[in-house]
């Protein structure tokens, strides 16, 4: 049983005769169960919220920053009583449900939609609450109130803000494969024509059978190899939960984890890899594999791993590098460009990928790319008063140390893509066609 507003008002206005009443005892008791028999009365004559029958459609996914109508259908079997009152659709903060409370007006036999629109500002998977439809009764002082279970997920997918990026590098793959050949050769570049000689060409490519047989010096041009294999491993382990950039339309303004920025910039990738003609696989791991995506078809690759990386949230244990890179290993075993999606943190690479890496890059192209965090570099700037100066001091030290286990894995013979958020997906981009241009893939 559940009692609105009216009965405190009716209480408040039952206050008056009772400080006039001779004998406001007496007064009290009758007017007390006066209105305890008012609202019995009420609460009999309002509908049953129980024998309501509720069913759940709509959208089951959605892209971050959009937003998805989730309808709820309730009705009111025949011979039952109208039921007036409100319904509450509950789902999680996160999810910013609007409206919370719809108003509902069922007669017998009828059937009414109500929907909730969401935008959510998290990704992975929202779970509805509970449905909680409250009758009041005719009077309007008291009624019935029930909660049903009916279950709905709406899978929030990555944006992939880096979209708008697509079109320009997918640009400049179309200038380096056609318009622009190779000239140099040089590892994992593949035949595709031949020119006469000009001043500056590489002699190495020159072509001296067709020069034989013509008048004039020829040369090969090359063009970079497709169907390569680029292996995409995310780092879902504890250095991925921190938070860095700005998402104002978060809850938490501090910014989107690492590990959003990284699925971002490896969906760029995958993205423009594929329309490159190379096999790209995806893994996520930390202590032990969290998804993957395997052979999948260039048509439908994106879509896979959407709903791949759509449920993965940072975990808060230490990376396993061994069992990573066994990952890999167990996965490709023709050499490939193994992209690693981590952070230049130095203490956790030294305990883990700095000990295992060389059996990695033995046999794999190894490209390791990492989110910087824009506050440091705004922190080593600061210089107006003690304070900043101490926090300039460590953000300088921080940035050091970043670059000096980037320069450690670029001796070892690791490539390093360094950016900040929403320049990373772009920058590896940018690497990988530099890759191709130099005949390194």
């Amino acid at each position: 049983m559940v009692v609105t507003g009216r009965v405190g008002l009716v209480a408040l206005i039952c206050i008056l005769p009772i400080a006039l009443c001779p004998w406001p005892a007496t007064a009290f008791v009758v007017l007390f169960a006066t209105l305890a028999v008012v609202v019995a009365i009420d609460v009999a004559l309002a509908g049953s919220p129980r024998k309501l029958r509720c069913s759940r459609s709509g959208e089951t996914t959605a892209r971050l920053g959009q937003s998805v109508e989730a309808v709820l259908s309730i009705e009111n079997p025949s011979g039952s009583r109208r039921v007036t009152g409100v319904v509450r659709d509950a789902w999680p903060p996160s999810a910013r449900a609007e409206p919370r409370i719809h108003p509902l007006n069922l007669g017998p036999a009828q059937r009414v939609d109500v929907a909730t629109t969401l935008t959510p500002v998290r990704r992975g998977d929202q779970a509805s609450a509970l449905v909680t439809i409250r009758a009041i009764g005719p009077l309007g002082l008291a009624g019935r109130q029930t909660s049903h279970r009916v279950p709905w997920q709406v899978r929030i997918l990555p944006p992939f803000l880096s979209r708008k990026h697509l079109p320009s590098r997918l640009a400049k793959l179309r200038e380096l494969e056609g318009n622009t050949p190779v000239l140099i050769r040089g590892q994992g570049t593949e035949f595709d024509s031949l020119r006469e000689y000009v001043v500056g060409d590489d002699v190495r490519s020159i072509d001296w059978r067709a020069t034989a047989r013509r008048a004039d010096v020829v040369v090969r041009t090359w063009r970079p190899e497709r169907d390569q294999r680029v292996v995409v491993v995310l780092d879902t382990g504890r250095t991925s939960a921190g938070r860095v950039g700005v998402d104002p339309t978060a809850i938490d303004p501090s910014g989107w984890p690492r590990l959003d920025w990284s699925m971002d910039a490896a969906l760029l990738l995958a993205a423009l890899a594929a329309r490159a003609g190379d096999h790209v696989d995806f893994l996520a791991h930390d202590r032990v594999s969290r998804a993957g995506v395997i052979n999948a078809s260039r048509t439908e690759l994106l879509a896979q791993l959407v709903a791949a990386m759509a449920p993965l949230q940072p975990a808060l244990v230490e990376s396993d590098s061994r069992a990573m890179v066994a990952a890999v290993q167990r996965r490709v075993r023709r050499r490939a460009l193994v992209v690693l999606l981590t952070d230049l943190n130095a203490p956790a690479l030294d305990e883990g990928l700095m000990a295992v890496l060389p059996q990695l890059s033995a046999k794999h192209q190894v490209l390791l790319a990492a989110v910087a965090d824009p506050r440091v570099a705004r922190l080593a700037a600061g210089r107006a008063d003690a304070a900043e100066v101490y926090d300039a001091a460590a953000a300088e030290r921080a940035r050091n140390d970043r670059r000096t286990i980037a320069s450690r894995l670029r001796r070892a013979g690791v490539d390093v893509v360094d950016a900040p958020p929403e320049e990373l997906a772009p920058a590896l981009a940018d690497h990988y066609l530099a890759m191709k241009a130099s005949g390194r893939l």
